[in-house]
């Protein structure tokens, strides 16, 4: 199986107008006649808008599975916000219940 870059995928969307969607960037690569490989890298990434290639840069999927994912932009936005759910939980600021209010705890 033929693998992509960052560099890959950034040389697809070179056209594209920023802020825009991933829809957008999709359909600019199958314009530039890029690879599947980066169309699929492309809609793997979270259905948002994308400021600038940059944004792109640090969503996209490098290495995409054969099969687009169901999961995979569940997976993007959570690894966004820090990681695994799950992991350092206890170390995370939580914000107090009314019973603990009143406990003074």
């Amino acid at each position: 199986m033929a693998r992509t870059s960052v560099p890959d995928v950034l040389a697809a969307i070179r056209d594209v107008d920023f802020p825009a969607g991933k829809d957008r960037l999709v359909a600019a690569a199958r314009a530039a006649s890029a690879p599947e490989e980066v169309v699929r890298a492309l809609r793997g990434m979270t259905p948002e808008r994308y400021a600038d290639r940059e944004e792109v840069a640090g969503s996209v999927r490098v290495d995409p599975d054969p099969a687009v994912d169901p999961d995979a932009a569940r997976r993007t936005a959570r690894a966004r916000e820090g990681g695994r759910p799950g992991f350092s939980q206890h170390l995370r600021e939580e914000p107090r219940t009314p019973i603990q209010e009143e406990f003074g705890r």
